[in-house]
């Protein structure tokens, strides 16, 4: 490496804004706060609910009429 064009290492802490939890990593940033981590995030934590994606679908059934083909058929 040549001496003197890469930036400083560091070991700095990271602290999540929503929980307040810190972790230590090397950055060449001084401090560094992020809104959500994977202790809170709900993705992770598994609190995650599809209700949007449940409404999706039944807007598309709806529209087309989808579920009302299968109800006549029978």
């Amino acid at each position: 490496m040549k001496p003197g064009i890469h930036p400083k290492y560091n070991v700095t802490k990271v602290k999540c804004a929503t929980c307040g939890t810190e972790y230590e990593v090397g950055t060449t940033a001084n401090n560094l706060r992020i809104e959500t981590c994977s202790n809170c995030h709900p993705f992770y934590t598994g609190q995650q609910t599809f209700v949007q994606a449940a409404g999706r679908v039944e807007k598309f059934n709806k529209r087309y009429g989808l579920n009302e083909k299968k109800q006549d058929s029978k």
